[in-house]
């Protein structure tokens, strides 16, 4: 009892303020007392991971004991992908904050995890170790699953063996997956539902296939739809049914046969082990339409059907389910043009044909709509006899010519040659067009060939008749140049005939070349009716004339003195008589062609129709003084040049003196030894 008196501390170190407020430790017990307190506490610091134990749990939060002298509070929606999470379990938490403002251990099971889920994804990857994930939304292409913390991306195509039509009944789904691929550098992780599918199926179609028969018949379940066929499941190997296997008939798509997730019977075709490849048939488990196709059905019957396919070569009508005959396009008509099938008909139309051949054990059939009218070709020569005229339309051009339709299933060729008399038709546009109408005369018909030999200028009277008077050979026109060639020029000439001049006949007497547009005179050599060509000249007028004057210039001096005086005073009038002559001629010539080309020629040379006859007898008056005022220019000019020799020859003029003095005293034998004596002189000069 003493010594616990002598323990007890002196009155005056008792805290009496302490004792006042209930506090009966001193200030040493009490950090004593916190001591030992924390000593039974775990030590642990912010942005760390431990361990803890779930000791609680409701919809919102999960609180998690870390030892510490206050639990911490995690948010349900960090559990997601752990349905299956309960009190007492362990789980991983990362320190945010000892305390906040209210004294609250701040825990974020989210992180912690994140913290090492880069670490626990390799190691998935490497150990191929199936991971659980949480489905957490859809995203184009595929799904997010939430792995270890890490959002991870499962492609569509990864989610199960079979095609998926609805994404969204995988949402907010704890699923298995495996890891298949990471990229270090974007932090991408792609995870696979499928391989661990896959895994099981390989085990089950190798059986599968291992029983299989040709010829065997299984239920299957259509698992997927494509625009070639359709992918039949048959309990965990699939098959595909191409197109062409699914129905007898023509069908666009496989939808108008199946839809998915149809159960239905198929037969094995073929099968492949190594490529675990199987191809199934529908329409084989049903007999061929071919084989019900009634016994009475032969060539030459009419049968009605529908268009289902349409190609360049014709198109295929379907006259029962799965019995097809083909109309080739040069049997929709009698034409020898041969158009597109479109041309005539179109897809899903009703059609009459009929049948032309008939194939039952190679089940082909052709048929035929043009034999359902009457062949013009039939009674072609009454109907277009050679030489009848008829309107035709322009179809199509060739470089040769133009091809013409007079009625359907009757066309003929135009040849290039046959569409003008004067004029050189290169291409048939240059007269007409596709379309238009053109006026024919049938030239010959070939029935066995279908070939109809037509002309268009042969409406008109061949002009080459009466130009065989104007232009002859010989005879000067004006013309104009219209077209330069290497080989020479195209000259237009009166009455809308072409003629042709080579280079060295476009020489102009300066020597200069004839130039395009350039109106000059030119003097035909060479007329060839047949070929329709007329050969003019321009070089060739002022070359004879030149010619002439040198041969009159060596008469003169070479045939008499007074035989020469006269021959060139009598050629003048000579002249002007063959000129006017010709003349004449030219204009009866004239009358004679207007008279057979009424309207044609008056057309193209006066281009006027009223007054016809008026104008045409101005016109060959006019001609006629424009005619005759040029021979006597002509003539003017052949005096001025024939002055022009007898200045040039003086000689000439003092001998024909010296003969006609020497007459005169009648010494005719010395003039004529004199004349002698001079003639060489003459000449030389």
């Amino acid at each position: 009892m003493t010594e616990n008196l002598n323990n007890v501390a002196p009155i005056e170190d008792f805290d009496w303020a302490a004792y006042a407020e209930g506090d009966s430790y001193s200030k040493e017990s009490k950090e004593k007392l916190t001591e030992s307190y924390d000593n039974t506490l775990n030590k642990i610091n912010d942005k760390e991971v431990v361990t803890g134990t779930v000791t609680s749990m409701n919809k919102r939060e999960v609180v998690v004991n870390i030892g510490y002298k206050s639990d911490g509070v995690v948010s349900m929606n960090e559990f997601r992908y752990n349905p299956n999470l309960k009190v007492g379990d362990e789980v991983e938490v990362y320190i945010e904050s000892q305390e906040d403002k209210k004294g609250q251990l701040i825990l974020s099971h989210k992180k912690a995890r994140a913290s090492r889920s880069w670490d626990r994804v390799n190691a998935a990857l490497e150990n191929n170790e199936v991971i659980n994930g949480y489905i957490k939304c859809r995203t184009k292409g595929g799904m997010i699953v939430d792995v270890f913390g890490i959002e991870a991306f499962l492609p569509g195509s990864q989610i199960d063996v079979k095609p998926i039509r609805d994404y969204d009944i995988f949402v907010d789904k704890t699923m298995e997956f495996k890891v298949v691929k990471i990229n270090p550098e974007y932090k991408n992780v792609v995870v696979s539902h499928k391989a661990l599918i896959e895994e099981e199926l390989e085990q089950q179609k190798k059986e599968i296939i291992s029983k299989l028969e040709k010829g065997q018949v299984l239920e299957g379940v259509v698992k997927n739809i494509t625009s070639y066929g359709v992918f039949v499941d048959l309990g965990g190997v699939d098959g595909l049914v191409h197109i062409t296997d699914l129905s007898w008939g023509r069908i666009q798509h496989p939808d108008e046969v199946v839809k998915l997730d149809d159960k239905i019977n198929v037969v094995i075709l073929d099968f492949d082990n190594e490529k675990k490849r199987i191809a199934l048939g529908l329409k084989q488990l049903t007999p061929h339409p071919w084989d019900s196709l009634s016994e009475t059905l032969k060539v030459g019957d009419i049968v009605k059907g529908k268009v289902v396919v349409i190609a360049d070569y014709g198109a295929f009508v379907e006259i029962a389910p799965g019995v097809e005959g083909l109309i080739h396009v040069s049997e929709m008509s009698w034409t020898q043009h041969l158009h597109s099938a479109q041309d005539f008909m179109s897809v899903g139309e009703e059609v009459e044909a009929v049948i032309l051949t008939l194939d039952r054990d190679e089940r082909k059939m052709s048929l035929g709509i043009k034999q359902l009218k009457p062949d013009p070709w039939e009674d072609i020569e009454q109907k277009y006899p050679v030489g009848s005229t008829h309107t035709a339309t322009v179809r199509n051009f060739t470089n040769f010519g133009a091809f013409v339709e007079i009625e359907d299933g009757v066309e003929g060729l135009i040849h290039i040659s046959d569409l003008s008399w004067t004029k050189k038709i290169k291409h048939p546009s240059e007269v007409t067009e596709i379309g238009a109408p053109i006026e024919v005369q049938v030239l010959d018909i070939d029935k066995e060939n279908r070939r109809l030999s037509l002309g268009h200028k042969q409406l008109e009277e061949n002009p080459w008749d009466v130009f065989e008077t104007i232009f002859t050979v010989g005879s000067i026109h004006e013309g104009t140049i219209i077209e330069m060639l290497d080989k020479g020029a195209v000259v237009s000439l009166p009455y809308g005939v072409e003629g042709f001049a080579t280079p060295k006949h476009l020489v102009k007497e300066d020597n200069s070349q004839a130039q395009m547009d350039e109106k000059l005179e030119f003097k035909v050599i060479e007329f060839n009716k047949d070929a329709k060509r007329i050969i003019v000249s321009h070089s060739r007028i002022h070359e004879d004339l030149a010619d002439d004057s040198r041969k009159k210039g060596n008469n003169k001096r070479t045939g008499g003195r007074k035989d020469g005086g006269n021959e060139t005073a009598a050629a003048i009038p000579a002249m002007e008589r063959t000129t006017l002559g010709d003349i004449e001629e030219l204009a009866a010539l004239k009358e004679k062609l207007d008279s057979q080309k009424i309207e044609a020629l008056n057309k193209k040379v006066k281009q006027e129709e009223a007054a016809k006859e008026a104008k045409a007898a101005e016109a060959k008056a006019e001609e006629v003084k424009t005619k005759t005022e040029e021979v006597k220019a002509e003539t003017e000019e052949v005096k001025a040049e024939t002055e022009e020799v007898k200045a040039e020859t003086p000689e000439v003029a003092e001998t024909k003196a010296e003969v006609e003095a020497e007459e005169t005293t009648s010494e005719k034998p010395k003039a004529e030894n004199k004349a002698e004596t001079e003639e060489p002189e003459t000449d030389k000069e």
